[in-house]
């Protein structure tokens, strides 16, 4: 057995980005359950808002989720009166999502809470400094091809 001591979680790079990530994550999910909306919910809002009508197999490609979860992320929504499933113009058999009005009106609200959420939690970086962190974790997501959107 190696007498060598192991580094302490802290001492990597990837320990504090899924810390302050799940604490982002976690207060935009808390911002977001008070309009009994779920952050996997409200991608797929985003996704659906300001887009023609969009077939569930298109809608998992872009999320990248699975047709199933799409499926019943779609069937909350539907439920809550937030979108609709019709039959699609080009292909009667064929469905496709939208956002109905009260979808359509929501998502503005939803999208400000996102921006509160982003003002209080990086509210101690300078513009410099967000810029930088932005810049630098949108090379990361480039360079390792990172495509999913994060739903939970």
């Amino acid at each position: 057995m190696s007498s060598s001591p192991l580094p302490a979680l802290s001492d990597h790079l990837g320990f504090w980005l899924r810390f302050v990530s799940n604490h982002v994550s976690q207060a935009f999910a808390a911002r977001l359950a008070a309009k009994e909306v779920t952050v996997a919910e409200w991608v797929l809002l985003r996704t659906l808002h300001g887009s023609p009508p969009l077939a569930p197999s298109r809608a998992a490609d872009i999320i990248g989720m699975t047709r199933g979860a799409i499926t019943k992320l779609a069937d909350r929504l539907i439920a809550k009166g937030l979108a609709a499933r019709t039959a699609s113009i080009e292909d009667g058999r064929a469905q496709t999502l939208a956002l109905t009005p009260a979808g359509e009106a929501l998502v503005p609200q939803l999208a400000a809470l996102a921006d509160a959420n982003d003002a209080a939690f990086f509210a101690p970086l300078t513009p410099e400094e967000r810029a930088t962190l932005e810049r630098l974790l949108r090379r990361l997501a480039e360079q390792h091809r990172l495509a999913a959107l994060p739903v939970d």
